[in-house]
């Protein structure tokens, strides 16, 4: 099972949401992210939020049109999104994809970044991936990882999330790396590019964020 959850950023980022409907798949909306899925006809099984960003008329639309709606005060300990978050990682998915997190309000794009740490938990095993029209972004912890090429987000980008990154290894890259540490701030890593079908990334400690993009 894939659970996609869409969020209220800039409606403008959004990818073709069409394109990530399949059987498998069940969606959640958070706040005004349920708008954006009911205008396409997308039906969520759930909801959440504050709704502090719909009007009163688009409030009374989504009560009429969605079965489950869990609605929280604004005053709270955690954002709509990890609220969201958790009940889908407690469905125990396969994959979730996020969308709808980026763009707008730079302190809401830094939370959900770091949301993004809970795929790493040793009790979870879904994976979560952050999605926008331009931009794909997972994280990863220690391991040796392949990663195929995609001629329409043709930059990978690798950026330190953890104070060091240890013995950092890319292979099949335009630049390659052996065994490199890099460190918290360092742009060493950005806009790299695969040359083969498949290349491979490793390291032995610290926590990656992997970055697909392309330009406009």
């Amino acid at each position: 099972m894939i659970i996609n959850i869409l969020a209220g950023g800039p409606e403008e980022l959004l990818p073709n949401l069409t394109e990530y409907i399949e059987e498998k798949t069940i969606w959640v909306g958070v706040d005004r992210g349920v708008l954006y899925l009911l205008k396409r006809n997308i039906k969520p099984v759930t909801a959440f939020g504050d709704f502090d960003s719909v009007s009163p008329e688009e409030l009374r639309f989504i009560n009429k049109n969605v079965a489950e709606i869990n609605r929280f005060q604004p005053e709270k300990n955690e954002t709509d999104m990890e609220l969201a978050l958790n009940w889908a990682l407690e469905q125990n998915p396969e994959k979730i994809i996020i969308f709808g997190a980026t763009g707008g309000r730079l302190d809401h794009l830094l939370a959900n970044l770091q949301l993004l740490l809970l795929s790493l938990r040793a009790e979870r095993s879904s994976d979560i991936v952050l999605i926008d029209r331009n931009n794909q972004v997972f994280l990863r912890g220690p391991g040796t990882y392949t990663i195929k090429k995609d001629t329409e987000q043709k930059y990978i980008s690798f950026v330190p999330l953890t104070l060091e990154v240890i013995n950092l290894t890319l292979e099949g890259f335009k630049y390659p790396l052996k065994n490199h540490h890099i460190s918290l701030g360092s742009t060493l890593c950005i806009s790299n590019e695969l040359i083969n079908d498949y290349g491979t990334f490793s390291f032995s400690e610290g926590i990656l964020i992997v970055i697909r993009s392309h330009d406009e």
